[in-house]
């Protein structure tokens, strides 16, 4: 078991304060700080302290894998590790986006292979041939669009907005409500030739504040579309919010977003678990590329609420249950001196948010204070963590070997 130090990564739509607070560096940070990575992704893996200094955790992963991923994992999911764990920060919202189920990675991948496609490429939708599911757990309010709200419900939505521009694609919803009618409907504005959208964008958006002022059922929908338009003005993702799911979480509330979850992150801080993947099909608020066949490929038009996670108690820790088996994330909430014995279950790491823990395992023995987390290979049976005088959150992700 060896400290870990995770890569800061700076996107525009980062926070100046919350990853540099909660690594206890000063604030404000010199530029935005979007994502905090765990893991041994090979574009920024996260660094083991040892005695002979830091040292990269994928190298160490591809000198002994053996040793850091285990026998199950290794024949489950070759030499690398199978999740990337995330500290997210967003104070501006992030791109409408998708993810690739696996078989549509790997076909998207050897597609583009076979057009010799630069894996650097901005045009490229394809780097690796793995799918990227996500969870993302929030440690502090976070709001998101996740997912095709239920049709009956958008239908009152866009009714509610009263616009006459509008009148046509209402009508292709409501004559047919289910899940093919919404992708008539998606497909028709993505697709919008720009003179048409730059007449219906800003009429849209004027019912918008209109619907927003009266503060009604759909107003939260309306302020977060309005808010889009100013910060991407003339996207046409701006109309695909209004058929997503709003959501906001509460601290340790999780949602999961499978293959083909057209989304968007829009606010808050979270720590988040996925496919080691690159992949991502935009659909618009981004200057980046926007593939519309492919996105259309790729997503999944099936409507409905997004069940949000808040954990299944399991032997002292909460378990977020998710479909995925390359990660498992939990989380400890542990009192003043409460101690918790985790079975090793293949390669885990473990990332303190709050308080301070003490972690051994064997004769190793480790202090994780808040911002700080810890590689534990899978040559390792066990950890036992023994909290602070003030307690501690630990999150816990590792691979979900024990479903087999």
């Amino acid at each position: 078991m060896q400290q870990m130090q995770g890569a800061v990564r700076s996107y525009a739509w980062g926070s100046r304060t919350a990853i540099a607070e909660l690594t206890g560096r000063p604030v404000p940070s010199p530029h935005p700080e979007a994502e905090l990575w765990m893991g041994a992704h090979p574009g920024d893996p996260a660094r083991i302290l040892g005695p002979d200094g830091p040292r990269s955790l994928l190298a160490a992963i591809e000198e002994n894998p053996q040793f850091h991923l285990g026998a199950a994992c290794r024949h489950q999911f070759g030499d690398r590790l199978p999740y990337l764990l995330k500290v997210l920060a967003a104070v501006e919202p992030l791109s409408l986006q998708a993810h690739p189920s696996a078989q549509q990675a790997k076909d998207g991948f050897a597609a583009e292979e076979r057009r010799s496609v630069p894996r650097d490429s901005p045009e490229r939708n394809y780097r690796d041939e793995y799918h990227k599911p996500e969870l993302l757990c929030a440690l502090t309010d976070f709001d998101a669009l996740a997912g095709f709200r239920r049709i009956d419900h958008t239908v009152a939505l866009l009714t509610a907005l009263n616009c006459p521009q509008l009148t046509h694609h209402l009508a292709l919803l409501a004559g047919q409500p289910d899940p093919q009618g919404l992708r008539a409907l998606f497909t028709t504005w993505i697709t919008l030739p720009r003179s048409a959208l730059d007449k219906l964008l800003p009429a849209v958006l004027k019912s918008c504040v209109d619907l927003a002022e009266r503060d009604g059922e759909f107003a939260a929908e309306a302020r977060t579309a309005i808010e889009l338009g100013e910060r991407y003005p003339g996207d046409v993702g701006v109309l695909a919010s209004l058929l997503l799911n709003r959501v906001t979480l509460r601290a340790g509330e999780a949602i999961f977003l499978p293959a083909g979850n057209l989304h968007a992150y829009l606010r808050g801080v979270a720590v988040e678990v996925m496919a080691n993947s690159d992949n991502v099909l935009r659909g618009g608020l981004t200057p980046k590329h926007v593939d519309v066949p492919e996105l259309l490929r790729v997503l999944d038009f099936a409507a409905g609420s997004v069940p949000v996670l808040t954990g299944s108690p399991q032997g002292g820790e909460r378990v977020y249950l998710t479909p995925t088996r390359e990660f498992r994330l939990s989380r400890l909430e542990l009192g003043p001196g409460d101690v918790s014995t985790m079975t090793h279950l293949g390669p885990q790491i473990l990332l303190c948010t709050a308080g301070e823990v003490r972690l051994s395992s064997g004769e190793t023995e480790l202090l994780l204070t808040k911002g700080c987390s810890a590689w534990s290979p899978a040559g390792e049976p066990s950890v036992t963590a023994v909290a602070g005088s003030d307690g501690a959150q630990v999150f816990r992700v590792r691979a979900g070997l024990d479903e087999e």
